[in-house]
């Protein structure tokens, strides 16, 4: 996929803007902060910048079912929690375009299918170079799973720093935010629940 054609945004009928154009943004972004966008030192920035937004939400352009689409049905009578540790987050929120950083731990209780657990981790960053909130990503990791798999429970933990707290406003540094889901024996077992927790903390 060309991440830089234009096309229809999300559900509306926006068509995305060209290349060319998404680079004279961000020249009008660097003259309104106080700076000469012609100038030797910036005169390829809105170039890098594009590119760099290519990389870092190259999530719309990519189906986590896609990936979660292969699975397999022997599971030789596993019953307990598969468990992905320390699977980064590098996404961006949508409400200052600015990174929030951390880790994920994505868990699941195979039904009747088991999928690669690379897998796991692709969808953590399919749904992570997409403009959002933490929240909704971690409802969207457990979403995601749940369509694919039809597990008896999933439990995701992201913990994240979020740089529109840490950079500006508040300024308070070293702070993280946390958020978590649990479906089916997650949500249901306290003590499944806890073994989950634990394991992440260890993270």
């Amino acid at each position: 996929m060309d991440a830089f054609k234009p096309k229809l945004v999300g559900n509306d009928d926006r068509r995305r803007p060209t290349r060319d154009e998404a680079m004279e943004a961000v020249r009008t972004l660097i003259a309104w902060a106080g700076d000469n966008p012609e100038r030797p030192g910036l005169v390829d920035t809105p170039r890098r910048v594009v590119d760099a937004y290519g990389e870092w939400f190259e999530g719309y352009g990519q189906d986590p079912a896609r990936d979660l689409s292969r699975v397999f049905e022997d599971v030789t009578g596993y019953d307990d929690m598969v468990v992905l540790r320390r699977v980064e987050v590098e996404s961006h929120c949508e409400h200052h375009m600015a990174p929030f950083l951390g880790q994920a731990t994505v868990a699941y209780i195979p039904g009747d299918k088991v999928v690669g657990i690379s897998k796991l981790a692709r969808v953590v960053e399919i749904f992570s170079r997409r403009l959002q909130s933490q929240e909704t990503l971690t409802n969207q990791i457990v979403e995601a799973i749940e369509t694919a798999l039809q597990p008896k429970g999933i439990a995701v933990l992201i913990e994240a720093e979020h740089q529109c707290m840490t950079t500006r406003g508040v300024n308070h540094r070293q702070v993280s935010t946390v958020t978590n889901r649990f479906t089916g024996a997650f949500k249901n077992d306290p003590y499944l629940a806890d073994r989950f927790l634990k394991l992440a903390r260890e993270a």
